[in-house]
């Protein structure tokens, strides 16, 4: 007998894209044991750039990049802050990994991608808990992944922000929490969040601003936040970061040393300044959130032709996400006339923007089978930029970069061995925290740059200079050791440390510190 011939709507099932959009559909709907399958290949992916990352660095042996050099010379001591502008919550949860798995690159892989996991699985439980479709959650929490920010620029460079990016994800699902139960732990939960938003990057200010004015607007959350419990969420709010703000108000050159970089009254004139400052904004939001709004259109516009009904009217929560990112645009542009800012950073768009994905999905689900294909293909978009980021991070990560990205290379056993040829060193202080890579082949090392707060105080002999051919100015750091005490020997000696991947060596120049003797 002849089996006859497959009809086309079945040989179509047996071709690759079929398989896809059984993929697609998996990711959406599926489940892993107790876990959606979305929230499982999150897991999973953060999992394997903790383990590939921390592999890859101790075979090649190179170091990490700025930022994370950065917290290699924080996270020796706990302190309520660590300068640089930066709140100290991100340093806090690097020291605590540390002190679990040591002084490694394996406790800062930790840190991010636990922070960056977090946050992705708190973005789909609020969409959840609110009542949306599992396949609304998915959409929101991969559309999250389509911002350039938070699939390529956190996983090769960055903290603070990634923090933020977390604890605003956890921050919305505290505010659905509170809207949902009314108790006394939901309230203590939303304040623990808020909290954790402050301690992670001080331009949060503004998502909280917009956030609590579009919760007033809605009568669920205006419920929520007029019941006397909300003064748990506040006393909690404000306890958690008192030592914070005490330690801020007693160093401000450090709170403020980067204002420099806001770029404020730069036109000249008010008219002028303010001209600069928004067409600038508006160039930072458009390279911030262009992408993922191009993707969202071209995804709905492939579903154009499925057959639809009349979309649902729109729920509550909706209202509350659009009008928060509204408003959160007002607060936005109202404090860039009012402080005259004109420099802005891309990623700072994301306490704006972070409610983008979620919004668009929740619309989607209320537009039947024409808004359940456009979810799948962002969901199908944001897992394969996903996949494809990988290998591109796993070799940012060892190379590093040009300029300054390429301290990553830098062979700094050999720096080390060669920094105490004379004898142990106990503090090493450079012009830049590059120098932070040093802890990672001496724990107890003392490293130092000119914005270290008390620097003068955090000296301990034997202690060096040492500089290299990097595009810092050094005379921040000679002003710094001048005004702790600190004199450079006349002898200086210039060394070569290897470069992983076949770069040339570096030269280094080493400087012995000496204490003045008082007149």
């Amino acid at each position: 007998m002849v089996d006859a011939p497959l009809s086309a709507h079945q040989h179509e099932k047996t071709t690759p894209l079929r398989q896809l959009e059984k993929w697609t559909d998996w990711l959406c709907d599926g489940r892993v044991g107790p876990f959606s399958a979305a929230i499982a290949s999150v897991l999973v992916y953060c999992l394997t750039q903790i383990v590939a990352m921390t592999l890859l660095s101790h075979v090649v042996g190179t170091g990490v990049g700025v930022d994370d050099s950065e917290q290699l010379m924080e996270m020796r001591f706990l302190a309520a802050g660590y300068g640089s502008s930066q709140p100290p919550l991100y340093t806090w949860l690097a020291m605590l990994a540390a002190s679990v798995v040591g002084t490694s690159v394996l406790a800062l892989k930790i840190v991010k991608y636990g922070l960056l996991a977090a946050g992705l699985a708190a973005y789909f439980t609020a969409i959840r808990r609110l009542g949306y479709s599992n396949r609304a959650a998915a959409a929101g929490m991969f559309g999250l992944l389509l911002f350039p920010q938070i699939f390529w620029e956190m996983q090769h460079a960055l903290t603070h922000s990634v923090a933020i990016f977390c604890f605003t994800s956890v921050l919305l699902l505290a505010l659905v929490e509170v809207e949902k139960r009314r108790s006394a732990g939901a309230y203590a939960f939303l304040g623990l969040a808020t909290a954790a938003a402050m301690l992670s990057k001080y331009n949060i200010v503004i998502f909280l601003a917009a956030l609590f004015l579009a919760s007033l607007s809605v009568r669920e959350t205006r419920e929520a936040i007029f019941d006397r419990r909300f003064l748990i969420s506040v006393a909690v709010a404000i306890l958690a970061c008192l030592p914070t703000l005490c330690w801020s108000l007693t160093h401000l050159d450090d709170l403020f040393s980067h204002q420099g970089g806001l770029g404020v009254a730069e036109g000249g004139s008010i008219a002028k300044t303010a001209l600069l400052g928004i067409r600038r904004l508006a160039n930072a939001i458009v390279n911030f959130a262009g992408l993922p709004v191009a993707i969202f259109a071209v995804a709905y516009g492939l579903s154009i032709r499925e057959q639809t009904e009349p979309p649902q009217p729109v729920r509550w929560p909706e209202k509350l996400l659009w009008r928060a990112i509204v408003l959160g645009l007002v607060v936005m542009v109202t404090v860039v006339l009012a402080a005259g800012i004109t420099q802005f950073r891309d990623r700072w768009m994301l306490p704006i923007f972070i409610l983008l994905p979620a919004a668009l999905a929740m619309r989607f689900d209320a537009m039947g089978q024409r808004g359940r294909k456009t979810q799948g293909t962002i969901v199908f978009v944001g897992a394969l930029l996903g996949v494809l980021v990988l290998p591109l991070s796993w070799y940012m990560h060892l190379h590093g970069g040009d300029s300054r990205g390429g301290v990553v290379r830098m062979d700094y056993r050999s720096l080390y061995e060669q920094i105490n040829a004379d004898g142990p060193v106990k503090t090493v202080v450079s012009s830049w925290f590059w120098v932070g890579n040093l802890r990672l082949v001496d724990a107890d090392l003392i490293a130092l740059d000119d914005e270290t707060p008390d620097f003068a105080r955090s000296i301990r002999e034997p202690a060096v200079l040492v500089l290299t051919d990097d595009r810092e100015s050094s005379s921040d750091v000679f002003e710094e050791l001048a005004r702790a005490g600190y004199a450079m020997d006349t002898v200086h000696r210039t060394v070569e440390v290897p470069q992983a991947l076949g770069f040339p060596p570096r030269k280094v120049t080493i400087t012995k510190l000496h204490k003045k003797i008082a007149p």
